[in-house]
């Protein structure tokens, strides 16, 4: 099952950093989606990956902190079971 992962890089605060450390995520294996945030100085990362491996990467470019880990969820999905569910 897919998970998300938003982690806030403190020195993010210009697109060249932004693209670094999104470039840095790409490379790992299983990355199905990267969103990056400069006014919050978070990224969030979507996909069957591995968390530390995450980390792992984004230290080289700045310090982090992980803000969150968690399962992905659908939203259209679980609205259309919400729906079939009231009928």
């Amino acid at each position: 099952m897919a998970q998300k992962v938003v982690v806030r890089i403190m020195t993010m605060d210009d697109e060249k950093t932004k693209q670094k450390a999104i470039e840095a995520v790409a490379d790992l294996y299983g990355v199905d989606s990267i969103a990056a945030d400069l006014k919050e100085q978070k990224l969030t990362v979507v996909g069957e990956m591995d968390t530390i491996a995450i980390a792992k990467k984004l230290k080289k470019i700045g310090k982090i902190d992980i803000v969150s880990v968690g399962p992905a969820k659908e939203e259209k999905e679980e609205k259309k079971e919400e729906k079939e569910g009231k009928k």
